[in-house]
């Protein structure tokens, strides 16, 4: 994308400090209670909202992948707090392990996805769902089973990605709700190139961006946001075996009611660890300007990156992510 289109101070290559950023503060829960009991506990405090038929958005990830969250984690959670509600994905835009819907069925049982009902969004069709306010898109493709819920759940495991710069909510849901073959083109690939991934940095991260937003209008208020932050490859989940193996510590879980908030807490988190031990990630995110992804969720008013971090490990008491790792211990494969 030409420097031309990029606002300043909106390149996606640096994260915006603390104090630089303007507007409300939203409030981020956070836990390193990185267990069953743990997610459920923190998953209680943004769940006021989700009622009806709830769809929880998550990537259940390419054969044997080794960083995933872990199942029995999920299989508590919609156990003990959401019964009834499904795990949704859509058929991927690269020929994997889950290109068609066949092939994503098999994946599901190898990974051991078997203890809820998989609602693959894109398998019988697509619909189209309105982009208010955005300089890409003025609607997306998604799997059009995304219509028949109520409610949104986006579980997201936060990691590295190899074009995103970093996977969080904005991702799980950018990606994931946008269907195989239509909406991942329309954000990945310009018309009529011989590369399906020739779009990258800035005009990536707001394609993705636009394709958020069109999901989360959708759900309106009905919509909650989990960011685990565990097993922190620079690899998405869709790179499976193949995913670089994990040098990042893990820092706990957050959540929130606002998507910014919730991804713009997950990266300050990361930025928060020693050198050392974010040095990987952060060279990730920066190198494919993923920050870019932040500071267009703010211009597109879909939630503030200024919060109150409040600590469910300690009476709930206000914290710095500074404060909330201060205690991580390196990363032991």
């Amino acid at each position: 994308m030409a420097a031309a289109k990029i606002l300043p101070g909106t390149g996606g290559d640096s994260n915006v400090p603390y104090e630089n950023r303007t507007g409300n503060e939203s409030i981020v829960y956070f836990t390193r209670d990185l267990s069953a009991e743990g997610l459920r506990k923190i998953y209680r405090k943004v769940s006021a909202n989700i009622s009806g038929k709830v769809a929880v958005k998550l990537h259940t990830g390419e054969k044997n992948g080794p960083n995933i969250i872990p199942r029995p984690w999920v299989k508590e959670l919609l156990e003990k707090e959401l019964p009834g509600a499904s795990i949704v994905e859509t058929n991927t835009y690269y020929d994997g392990d889950r290109y068609t819907t066949e092939q994503h069925r098999e994946t599901l049982e190898v990974n051991g996805w078997t203890f809820a009902p998989v609602d693959i969004l894109d398998e019988e069709g697509t619909a189209m769902l309105p982009v208010e306010g955005g300089k890409w898109f003025t609607e997306m493709s998604v799997g059009k089973n995304i219509l028949n819920y109520d409610s949104l759940v986006a579980l997201t495991h936060f990691k590295g990605h190899v074009q995103g710069g970093f996977g969080g909510s904005d991702k799980n849901i950018g990606i994931g709700v946008a269907d195989g073959r239509i909406g991942k083109a329309m954000i990945h690939t310009t018309p009529g190139q011989p590369n399906q991934w020739d779009i990258d940095k800035e005009e990536f991260m707001e394609r993705m961006t636009e394709s958020t937003k069109a999901t989360i209008d959708h759900f309106g208020k009905k919509v909650t946001f989990i960011n685990v932050l565990r097993n922190m490859s620079v690899s998405c989940d869709c790179e499976g075996t193949a995913a670089a193996p994990v040098v990042t510590p893990n820092i706990g879980i957050v959540a929130s009611t606002d998507i910014l908030a919730a991804d713009q807490a997950s990266v300050d988190l990361v930025y928060a660890l020693p050198e050392k031990d974010h040095a990987d990630l952060l060279k990730r995110m920066q190198s494919r300007h993923g920050l870019r992804q932040l500071t267009y969720m703010k211009e597109l008013q879909m939630g503030n990156n200024r919060y109150v971090l409040i600590d469910l490990d300690h009476e709930e008491k206000r914290i710095l992510p500074a404060e909330a790792v201060k205690d991580v211990k390196p990363f032991e494969g």
